[in-house]
């Protein structure tokens, strides 16, 4: 569980901006944060709030919304009551308590959370449907089948209600009706690749393998990159003997995710059944270095290294394997043959007659009716009796394919309802993001691309800043420590300037500061004073247009916000991002709306024509200047922007998968695909479901 109150508070108190706490200005500051998806660093600015002014509801409200998204609900759940007691109107924070309390399996607790939030909404979606896995979850399924009943009549055709209910049938047991909701489900929506992927577990438990294929072949088709969908069709693959299609899928996990244990100990066992012995080895070296108390993989290893010459290695594993499972006879009869290649014969007949003596024990026992038949079979073993759970830690079955545990499969199920976020599962087709010159980028585990500009890396040549700055579209958020290393810089830079009140580089590290803590006010100002110092400083118009892009968004988010009834609000708890049903008096609002963002994307798209003037090449105001231009639907100009990057770069993968976006948004799909293959050549796997969507019938 990660910690919620951070030493950092020391640092945000001896800011001078702090001195006198302006506490709405905080507040937005660390919704900033929270639409962002930067919790960690919302939560300083939300006790900030509730340390100047305790009385009020919704910092305690916005952070449990970031503790729900950084698990830690026993917090998020006192939040949400403190904020109840000052405002119990606020029937957000009712549907988040409901939230922490059901993720901490308080289920009873978590539909009285419900209940009382649809007094105020009584046909509020994403509360049903979380009220309804509440039931599911506590095995209430006559319950859960009235929530869903009430679902059906509010929202008859939302594909998430008959993929749910279809859930909990199957968790019933009753397969036919599962079976009917998910063809439902899959009816009402048939882009989404969780639908299909949990219909092809009906169908393998059904011994159905065919149609389990044939689903998970459509799941993975629409999202390419959920591994879970790769090792269930490979087990589908190895039910039915087709040990390479098998293979090739546990090696595509394996290559995104190389500790992925359930497809490495897989992966070992098939190479070991094809006689890939070494290979084999290294697959369970990975699953021994990950779980050491893992003794199927040490006892599959110890075989492998008795076949490949390895007889003290494979000693070795049998001792560990023996230690804990001292009556495994299998263990003793391989062990006592390891030894005996080794010429220890007094060794390998101790451990035979140790096996022989354990045997005839047993076969007495068994005899007498002590024991039933034997331990490693049960009678109405189910089709696929050669495979296990994760869980399982019966050694007898050392040589089968694991499958995840049924406990996390129900789990997985009904995740996404329980953290609220069942309304961002379609499947979505967004562009590639804006590009930003910051400190820090996310993983990629297959575009690992460092991108390169000769004007970056000039001044990066000339360590103006301790950290090296890096042109990304994948922002990370802060870390506790860099939380405070960034209050720390702004202190410094801010004391720099009282002495050089020139200095264009300070104002521009500062500004980046104040960019990561999610201050863009502060940081238009910083980045607008290095322009003003210094009108060619082309980094700091880049900057500044990402910004101001960043604060229209969140902007938006909050005029659609203050212009909606707060009984037809609704959450998305993981990123903290408020969507409103729009009623016939918003039109002013929406005309406020439309005049802003006007403004705003004038002043952005002058800051690119900037860069574009006083450095030609950079392309990545030719990329963001696109993006723009898509927000706008200007999508004629927006090719024109990605032309003439790709025309500087022509392996900017992220122009041409938001080119050939665009492009089909003009209704030109062949150019429009063409751009997509040729992004997913360069690394952009996502551009390979929307080609496939495009081209089925």
């Amino acid at each position: 569980m990660k910690k919620a109150i951070f030493s950092i508070i020391l640092s945000l108190c001896s800011l001078s901006i702090f001195a006198q706490i302006n506490t709405d200005r905080v507040l937005m500051i660390g919704r900033n944060a929270l639409y962002f998806e930067d919790y960690v660093l919302s939560i300083q600015y939300f006790n900030q709030v509730i340390k100047a002014k305790p009385w009020l509801a919704e910092p305690y409200f916005y952070r449990a919304v970031a503790k729900i998204n950084l698990d830690d609900y026993q917090g998020a759940e006192e939040d949400c009551s403190l904020c109840l007691q000052r405002n119990p109107f606020l029937v957000q924070a009712y549907f988040a308590r409901g939230i922490a309390r059901q993720s901490q399996d308080n289920y009873e607790g978590a539909i009285d959370d419900y209940n009382k939030g649809l007094e105020f909404r009584p046909e509020d979606r994403q509360m049903l449907v979380n009220k309804a896995v509440a039931y599911i979850q506590k095995n209430d399924f006559d319950g859960a089948e009235v929530v869903f009943n009430d679902l059906m009549k509010a929202h008859p055709n939302y594909s998430m209600n008959y993929l749910t209910r279809g859930a909990m049938y199957l968790e019933k047991g009753d397969t036919t009706q599962a079976l009917q909701d998910y063809n439902k489900a899959i009816e009402l929506d048939p882009y989404y690749a969780p639908a299909y992927g949990n219909r092809a577990i009906l169908h393998y438990q059904q011994n159905d393998l065919n149609d389990a294929l044939s689903d998970l072949n459509e799941a993975i088709r629409l999202n390419t990159r959920e591994s879970g969908f790769y090792i269930n069709r490979g087990l589908v693959r190895y039910q039915m003997n087709d040990l390479r299609g098998a293979m090739a899928d546990y090696d595509q996990v394996i290559s995104w995710d190389s500790r992925n244990l359930i497809a490495r100990f897989n992966r070992g066992l098939l190479r070991f059944q094809v006689g890939d012995n070494n290979r084999a080895i290294e697959d369970f070296d990975v699953v021994i270095e990950e779980e050491p108390d893992n003794y199927m993989a040490y006892y599959n290893r110890a075989l492998l290294r008795y076949e490949t010459g390895d007889y003290a290695g494979a000693v070795q594993d049998f001792d560990v394997v023996l230690n804990q499972y001292p009556n495994f006879i299998p263990g003793y009869y391989s062990r006592s043959e390891a030894k005996r290649k080794m010429r220890d014969n007094a060794g390998a007949d101790r451990d035979y007659w140790k096996a022989f003596e354990i045997e005839e024990k047993l076969t007495k026992e068994r005899q007498a009716g002590v024991l039933g038949s034997s331990s490693s079979t049960t009678a109405n073993e189910p089709a696929d009796a050669n495979t296990r759970e994760q869980s399982d830690k019966n050694i007898d079955k050392f040589n089968r394919l694991v499958v995840y545990d049924k406990e996390e499969v129900r789990k997985s199920k009904y995740q996404s309802d329980v953290r609220g976020r069942v309304q961002d599962r379609n499947v979505r087709v967004d562009l590639e993001p804006l590009f930003v010159l910051t400190y820090y980028e996310k993983a990629d585990q297959v575009k690992k691309i460092v991108y390169y500009d000769k004007m970056v890396e000039d001044f990066n040549n000339q360590m103006v800043f301790p950290r090296k700055l890096r042109l990304t579209n994948q922002e990370a958020p802060l870390t506790e420590d860099q939380i405070a290393a960034h209050f720390t810089s702004i202190n410094d830079y801010s004391s720099r300037m009282a002495q050089q009140p020139n200095d264009a580089n300070a104002y521009f590290g500062r500004g980046i500061d104040f960019m990561l803590v999610q201050d863009f006010s502060e940081a238009l100002k910083d980045f607008t004073k290095v322009v003003e110092i210094d009108p060619d400083f082309v980094m700091a118009y880049f900057n500044r247009a990402v910004v101001r892009y960043k604060q229209l968004e969140y902007t938006m988010s909050q005029l659609t916000e203050e212009a909606s009834n707060i009984s037809v609000m609704s959450m998305n708890l993981q990123t903290g991002k408020l969507n409103a049903s729009p009623s016939l008096n918003d039109v002013n609002a929406t005309k406020i709306k439309d005049n802003s963002r006007a403004y705003e994307h004038e002043q952005i798209v002058r800051d690119y024509d900037t860069v574009i003037k006083l450095n030609p090449d950079f392309v990545y105001a030719y990329f963001n200047r696109g993006n723009l231009r898509c927000a706008q639907r200007d999508f004629r100009a927006a090719i024109l922007d990605y032309d003439e990057a790709i025309q500087r770069d022509p392996d900017f993968a992220e122009a041409y998968f938001n080119r050939g976006l665009a492009r089909l948004s003009q209704g030109d799909a062949n150019r429009g695909i063409a751009d997509l293959s040729k992004a997913g050549e360069l690394g952009i796997i996502n551009a390979y479901s929307i080609i496939k969507r495009m081209t089925s019938n």
